[in-house]
């Protein structure tokens, strides 16, 4: 009887070693999956960051590259 319930006390250690690993596995995946999108929305912000620039000077660009002419629809009344 004490060599089952050697076993079983054993069997419940195992158990629980088992348990823990599983915890630090799921607290170390956790971790790199945060580090992860960390560095993701780091390079989002850097890349929008960099095209906002680029848009913006097109946009300044095009609103003072003022050109009058007349359009293509007027007819000069005579």
């Amino acid at each position: 009887m004490a060599s089952q319930s050697q076993g079983i006390q054993q069997l419940l250690q195992a158990e629980k070693r088992a348990a823990e690993k599983v915890a630090d596995a799921r607290k170390r995946k956790a971790r790199r999956l945060k580090q992860a999108t960390r560095r993701q929305v780091q390079g989002m912000q850097s890349s929008q960051q960099r095209n906002r620039e680029h848009v913006l000077a097109q946009l300044l660009g095009m609103v003072c590259d003022v050109r009058p002419q007349v359009h293509p629809n007027y007819r000069v009344a005579a």
